[in-house]
């Protein structure tokens, strides 16, 4: 592996310093280092030797064959949005608090770098999914995402009605604070806060989950990943949010249909040869401690 780029949380210092550090390690072992403009600037007053120019963060998936991230999931959950069909290695190095998708501790990201430069890894496949939204027969706008798309009524909204339909299928009018669709991924987050079950990563399917049912025999329910689900906003005048992985938003209207489906692209996430996912499961949700 010769060419790496490195995306990190620009607002956190120690990110900006071990970045630098980082870039350094690597071009001495002849790797050319791929990094965004932003953070370029903040570091380069603390990196020694060669050095080269920042690009375009979105432009990183195109040249490296691995792109380190540090930071938490959110960092990591914007990166996902820009790989499109690039399937590029994703290595996420942990720097926050609870983080599933950055499973690589600082402690032994050299280690494991090492390994990877020689080939020796293993990645987690990730479905990811498109989010559509349909307003008047026009496709207004479209979504990548990683967790999950939340459709979801504002602070002094009452209940809405959500239509929720599996390739064309009616599947039930849910009646509530609002409607999650997640990955396996996403089913440690929101999800998972909502009552929905934690999904093994790795297994294809897509999980819609209501939030606050007011019917109490809805329940969530596990679909196929080859399937097109569709979502119409069937309350009026009610404030409603359309949701993306808890970073991007949208607001909805009434009559507005959200279409959800599998991307044609893929996350790869090179799994820690040091801990397996239950080890991770055990110490980030803290089971067996009283």
């Amino acid at each position: 592996m010769k060419r790496i780029g490195i995306i990190a949380k620009q607002n956190k210092p120690e990110a900006v310093n071990i970045t630098g550090q980082l870039v350094e390690w690597l071009q001495s072992r002849g790797i050319d280092v791929y990094i965004e403009e932003g953070l370029g600037e903040a570091v380069r007053a603390t990196t020694k030797g060669p050095w080269l120019s920042g690009i375009k963060k979105e432009e990183i998936p195109n040249h490296a064959e691995m792109i380190i991230v540090l930071g938490g999931d959110g960092t990591l959950l914007s990166v996902a949005r820009l790989m499109g069909k690039h399937e590029v290695p994703i290595l996420g190095v942990n720097l926050g608090g609870l983080g599933f998708l950055t499973e690589i501790t600082l402690e032994e990201l050299y280690r494991v770098l090492e390994r990877v430069i020689r080939g020796e890894y293993v990645t987690d496949e990730r479905v990811v999914l498109t989010v559509g939204v349909i307003r008047r027969g026009e496709k207004l706008t479209e979504f990548t995402v990683l967790n999950d798309a939340v459709i979801n009524k504002g602070a002094l909204a009452r209940i809405i009605d959500i239509e929720t339909t599996i390739n064309g299928d009616y599947l039930t009018t849910f009646k509530s604070d609002g409607l999650i669709i997640s990955t396996p991924t996403g089913s440690t987050a929101y999800n998972l806060s909502a009552g929905g079950p934690i999904v093994y990563p790795s297994l294809h399917c897509i999980i819609i989950t209501p939030i606050c049912s007011h019917t109490l025999t809805n329940r969530p329910i596990m679909v196929p990943d080859d399937v097109e689900i569709g979502v119409i906003l069937k309350s009026k005048q009610q404030e409603v949010l359309l949701t993306l992985d808890g970073q991007q938003g949208f607001v909805l209207e009434f009559g507005d249909t959200v279409e959800v489906k599998k991307a044609e692209g893929r996350i790869l996430l090179i799994k820690s040869p040091y801990r397996h996912y239950f080890e991770v499961l055990r110490e980030k949700l803290k089971w067996g401690e009283r």
